[in-house]
This record gives structure tokens, sequence and C-alpha cells, in this order.
């Protein structure tokens, strides 16, 4: 035994000096890969590159629809879309308060010229059908009582809206399953007392602020088709900051961004995260959240964000990582609370750099395949119904930057 033991240590104090020299060679070459792979040209991706989606836009083109009339109804002031792959068919919501017509959104049908696959145009929109919201009762909503902001096609045979009003009790926002075929409102969304103006007092106001309520709206679903009954979620998101979450000037707004699961049972509110928008310099116009689209289902979006004012409106395309954002629904305020973990976005296509006039644009989809192979995205603005304005729709290729 005494034999084998010294035996093992002459081989350990024999082969030592060439295990050092082996650890000190692989600890400068674990130093040197990094400077290796720079001068070899490859790129060094930040940690914060990787939150994100390798996807860029391509501009194609710009279509106008000029203001007309279908089935009595003054076509305009869209201020959403979203596409029924199944059907090929685009659904605009207008958000048009029962003014001028029934609450109500269209079918439309777009058709491509395709003769340069790779710079498709717009051919033509053209209005199929149009559908009047109604109540659970049935009965027409009265002028003012709902104003259609956001529109998110389900796999249940209806479309989700949200509004940017409140309803007819003057104290509700409203996010409502509506029938796709009857316009009838299904059921609404439950909605956090934090968000309603009516549970807060004249010393410490609550809710959304006016014109801020909810516009941006969208579904994930795996697919929507009748025969999928899987759950889902919906995701919508305040225009602006809730009255008790507003930071000082100069600072960034906190929009809430509420996530919903819709399953078997009622649907049910399962997180709130912090959407976060730069204030502006003082005296400038902030900006507003106006569309989310998913991109896919590992919490990557797209939103759309708009500025308007007398002369010339702005709008910004940014991708969202969700991920690791900081769930917020136990919190009454923001104000005062540390350590939240907002939405990441970056900036995606500043659309101002277009170099085309921008209309008010308010709503955004995927669409259709184009022949390429790559998928389209599209932008519809409101025209407020003003007859001297068209509808401006903007389609782009979505792609790998790379």
């Amino acid at each position: 035994m005494k034999q084998d033991q010294s035996f093992s240590s002459a081989v350990l104090r024999a082969i030592a000096p060439s295990f050092r020299a082996y650890r000190r060679a692989l600890s400068a070459l674990i130093l040197i890969i990094p400077l290796l792979l720079t001068a070899c040209g490859v790129p060094r991706i930040s940690a914060e590159s990787r939150l994100f989606l390798d996807r860029s836009l391509e501009f194609l083109d710009e279509y106008q629809l000029s203001q007309s009339t279908y089935d009595n109804t003054p076509v305009g002031a869209l201020s959403a879309l979203t596409y029924d792959r199944q059907h090929d068919r685009f659904y605009a919501v207008s958000s048009d308060s029962s003014q001028q017509a029934p609450a109500r959104f269209y079918t439309f049908k777009l058709s491509l010229d395709t003769s340069d696959a790779q710079a498709p145009k717009i051919q033509q929109l053209e209005v199929e059908q149009v559908t009047l919201l109604t109540q659970e009762n049935g009965q027409p909503y009265a002028p003012n009582a709902i104003a259609p902001a956001g529109i998110a096609l389900s796999p249940q045979q209806s479309v989700f809206i949200s509004s940017d009003s409140l309803d007819a009790a003057g104290s509700t926002p409203l996010v409502g399953e509506f029938d796709l075929a009857t316009g009838k409102l299904r059921h609404r969304l439950p909605i956090p007392n934090r968000y309603l103006p009516s549970t807060g007092t004249p010393e410490a106001p609550v809710g959304v602020q006016e014109h801020g309520a909810f516009s941006a709206l969208t579904i994930s679903a795996p697919s929507v088709s009748p025969a999928n009954l899987e759950p889902f979620r919906i995701f919508t998101a305040t225009q602006s900051a809730l009255v008790q979450d507003r930071e000082t000037e100069n600072q960034t707004a906190n929009n809430r961004l509420l996530h919903y699961l819709i399953g078997e049972g009622p649907p049910v509110l399962i997180a709130e995260h912090v959407y976060p928008i730069k204030a502006p310099p003082v005296g400038a116009i902030a900006p507003q959240l106006t569309e989310l689209m998913v991109l896919d289902q590992g919490g990557h979006f797209l939103s759309l964000e708009e500025t308007l004012d007398d002369s010339t409106p702005s709008a910004e395309i940014f991708q969202l990582a969700m991920g690791s954002a900081t769930d917020t629904s136990s919190l009454a305020s923001l104000q005062g609370a540390e350590g939240i973990q907002p939405i990441r976005k970056r900036s995606l296509l500043d659309l101002n750099k277009l170099g085309i006039p921008l209309g008010d644009l308010a709503g955004m989809t995927l669409g259709p395949q184009l022949p390429d192979g790559s998928q389209s995205l599209l932008l519809v603005s409101n025209n407020h119904l003003q007859a001297e304005q068209p509808t401006q729709v903007l389609l782009f290729r979505l792609k790998n930057s790379t």
C-alpha cells in the first residue's frame, strides 16, 4: 500500500507543472477568444439586442381611400384594423361614436398589384359589409355612449373592441366582445377600479384621463379558426398614464398594459405591465400609445405611438419585449413605486422619415403573405369623417433585418 501511495505521489508531482501550464494556457485562450472574434469581423451582440427579434420594415406603398358611403353609413374614421387570414378579409372599426351613423365596423377586401413581386402595391381596398354594434339587449348605442378605438379578431367568431370613451353610465371604460356576424355585445372584460374615474374623489382622482382610455388592442392565439377553442390572450393598454400614475414634467409617462386570459370560464386579468412613453419637451404635445400587435408567442409585440398637433402629426413604430417586465397589477398607483422593470422597447421605424405627409395613423395589423413569401404589415389613418381628408393606408414588408 505504501508503495502505491508513493507511486501516486510521484506521478502527481511529475504532472503538476504540466497541468498548471495547461490551466494558464486555457485561461489565456478564454481571454483572447473575444478579441479574435472581433478581429475576424464577428459582431458582438449586446444583452439588450438579444431581447428583441431581428426585424425591420420596408415601405412599399401608400393608398388613399376617398370618403364614401356604404349602406347609408359614411366610410371613414377608421381607428383600427384586424386581419382574417382564413377568409382573406380585413375588419376596420370606425371611431364615429354614433354621431353620423350607428357605431359600427366594416369588412374590407384588399387587392394587391403583384406584377412586380419584389414591390407589390395596393390596387384596391373595397368595402364589402358594414356591421352595426349593439348592446347586450340588442339596442344600438346612443350618441357618445361608445367611441370604438381598437379591434381584434378572436377564434370565437367574434371581435373584441375597445372604447376610448366611457359607457352610457359615464363611469366604465369598455373592452367588449362583439359577435362577428351580428355585432351584438356578448360580454365585457373586467376592468379594475383603478381605471375607473368614478371610484376616485376630487381630492384623490383616479382612472383613465380624458381621451386616454383603451385604444391599443391585440390577441395572441394559436389560430383564429372557430374549431380552435383553446385559451387565448388579449392585450390592451391605456393611451396615456392613469391620473394617479402621472409623473412630473420631463419624465417618462407610465401607461398601463393589461394582459387577459380567455378560456372556458370568465375572462381573467392575469397581469399588468408598465409601458413607458418619454415625455416631450415642455409645451409640446405628449405622444399616445394607439396600437399594439402581437409578433410571436414569446412576448414580442409591435406598438404604434403617435403625436398629433394642428400641423404635423408624427408617428413611430416600436418593437417590444415583455418577458422581463414587472407585474404591477397589485399597485393602485405607480407613484413612489421602486424596482419596477417596464416593458423593454426600441424604435423600429420613424414614420416621419418616409418622406410622405402622414395622416392620423391609428391602426396596425399583419396582413396577407406577399408574393416573395414575406409578411405584410398595414397601417390605416383616421380621417375623422372629414370629406376633404382621405383615409391613408400604408403597406410594408416585415422582414428579418439581416
